[in-house]
């Protein structure tokens, strides 16, 4: 494997005919050519009128854009840093990361401009260093600088001399800053080196052996024109490197979503012949929930040959099911972290559909061990946590040594996941190691829980966690969202309610070993709170569990 990652396809060709972006909006294409002139411009203008240069920091508040990448490739033509920010924030949680980042810049969304002039002004950045992104959509904040005009103004001013990393530093230049998603305390910022991203996108597409003329046409995943959808976040790494580098290096035109709408989304397979789906588990569950939603049969999703889900674990069942919605596509899973710059492993070629449950194999170049609790190495069949190595594997946190060096130790990465791996390379993630549920003292995967709990005709969404028990230790509650049709009876009486929380108590019961069972009851909830990337935020549902006054059921 690392043979194939010295020797690598060669890159693809785009013809001049294939975009590089589509605004999904307007439908108004953006090709490489634009791109660059676009880019070169941007950094005429950052460096000769605002002082941008090596190591300065940008940070970027917007929603997907077809102008992220062009403030990405402007800043990294200066030597500078990306900083990518969730547009969502509020402004406390702004500032929070502004403070990390020191930014000399903000380029905000016209959508987030209120909220980026008041957390700038907390660390003194003034207005003048606010630029704003589709100002119209915005509205009540003070005038901004628009990126458009400072586009305009670069096409007009003298070339710049492009920042050229030197000998090996591309392995020590930061070039983005990416937080993690929070998911058990604050977000951390990541440093992202420059040889971490081309590493990252080599590793990928040698992975799906893209551009490998030994694969025949009509077998290939990517093909220079194929069409891919846009909708994870541009923020988060899996956006960044494999929904936007890694589309652009495949010659593939990326369908730019500025907010994910489930029914926009099979428009726009059927109005741009979408054949690649990279998505998170939240929206395979919408498809899987196809024959449920009345839009779905509408639309014509023949064009998708690929699809490919990550950033959170996604179960067997729920791989099965979106195969009867994608019939005929090559679907599977990927893994990885916002530490390892996205990929570590990815469903292989060799397999149409990936093995169901697991999350792929590792990408070459990359190593990884398993290691038991006892510190010993864990054989095949047998769990254990994931530790890696490999060109993506980041920096560390920036700013903060002490977590640094609690998580990149003696050269290897700590996933913080459990993982099983078997024979033929399967890697197959267990759960969080910190969110087991120790019942007993025997563990409790919630991911385990949560895939079964999916399969319940009137379940849409499911989250499981640990609640304490003086005799058990911990025991498993559910937080439950009901189908449309399954919500409104349970609102109708307290006893049609309470019926519909016995059924899933034992629908869990019926198959599940006793330790797993739904001892600290069902909850039903609205929406399961996740981050941007489809990872549940298990912390504020473990909150909202403090405030129950007893244990919902009894005790094993």
């Amino acid at each position: 494997m690392l043979d194939d990652l010295v020797n690598p396809p060669s890159r693809p060709v785009r013809p001049s005919s294939v975009p590089c972006l589509i605004d999904e909006g307007t439908g108004q294409p953006m090709f490489l050519s634009e791109l660059r002139s676009r880019s070169d411009a941007l950094a005429r203008t950052l460096q000769n009128e605002m002082g941008i240069g090596e190591n300065d920091l940008v940070s970027i508040f917007t929603p997907n854009h077809t102008d992220y990448l062009t403030i990405i490739w402007a800043v990294h033509r200066l030597g500078g840093i990306v900083s990518a920010i969730n547009p969502g924030l509020t402004q406390e949680e702004l500032v929070y990361h502004l403070q990390i980042a020191r930014p000399a810049l903000l380029i905000a969304h016209g959508e987030s401009l209120s909220t980026a002039i008041e957390g700038a002004r907390v660390l003194n950045i003034t207005s003048s260093r606010v630029i704003v992104i589709d100002r119209h959509q915005g509205s009540g904040a003070p005038p901004c600088i628009c990126l458009e005009e400072l586009i305009a103004r670069g096409l007009h001013l003298p070339p710049i001399k492009e920042f050229r990393l030197r000998d090996g530093q591309a392995k020590t230049q930061v070039a983005i800053l990416c937080f993690s998603s929070g998911t058990t305390g604050k977000p951390k910022a990541v440093a992202v080196s420059h040889y971490n991203l081309i590493c990252n996108v080599i590793q990928s597409a040698t992975h799906h052996r893209v551009n490998d003329n030994h694969v025949p046409w009509e077998e290939r995943r990517f093909r220079p024109g194929d069409v891919v959808s846009g909708v994870i976040p541009f923020y988060h790494m899996y956006g960044i490197l494999s929904n936007l580098h890694w589309m652009i290096y495949s010659a593939m035109t990326v369908v730019v979503t500025q907010k994910f709408k489930y029914e926009t989304m099979l428009q726009n397979i059927e109005r741009f012949h979408i054949t690649h789906l990279i998505i998170v588990p939240p929206q395979a569950v919408l498809l899987c929930k196809a024959c449920e939603h009345p839009a779905t049969k509408n639309y014509n999703l023949s064009s998708v040959r690929f699809c490919m889900v990550a950033a959170a674990p996604v179960t067997a069942e729920l791989i099965s099911q979106l195969l009867e919605a994608l019939p005929g596509s090559h679907l599977g899973q990927g893994y990885g972290m916002t530490e390892t710059t996205a990929a570590v492993c990815m469903f292989p070629t060799t397999q149409k559909v990936g093995t169901p449950g697991s999350a792929g194999q590792l990408v070459p170049g990359t190593i990884a061990k398993i290691v038991k609790p006892d510190g010993s190495l864990a054989g095949y069949g047998e769990p254990g946590e994931l530790l890696i190595q490999g060109g993506q594997v980041s920096l560390g946190y920036y700013g903060n040594e002490a977590a640094t060096k609690e998580a990149f130790r003696d050269g290897w990465l700590k996933s913080g996941d459990e993982v099983v791996i078997r024979e033929n390379g399967d890697i197959f993630v267990v759960d969080r190691i910190k969110e087991f549920i120790k019942v007993k003292g025997l563990q409790v995967a919630p991911g385990e829980l949560e895939g079964h709990l999916l399969n319940h005709p009137q379940i849409a969404d499911a989250c499981v966690i640990g609640i304490p028990d003086a005799y058990a230790g911990e025991i498993p509650l559910a937080f439950i969202v009901l189908q449309p049709d399954a919500a409104a009876s349970a609102q109708k009486t307290e006893a049609d309610a309470a019926k519909m929380k016995q059924d899933i108590v034992e629908y869990v019961a019926a198959t599940k070993s006793r330790h797993k069972w739904l001892t600290g009851g069902v909850v039903f909830i609205d929406a399961i709170p996740k981050s941007p990337s489809g990872k549940i935020l298990r912390r504020i549902l473990r909150e909202k569990a403090k405030t129950f006054r007893k244990p919902i059921s009894s005790h094993l």
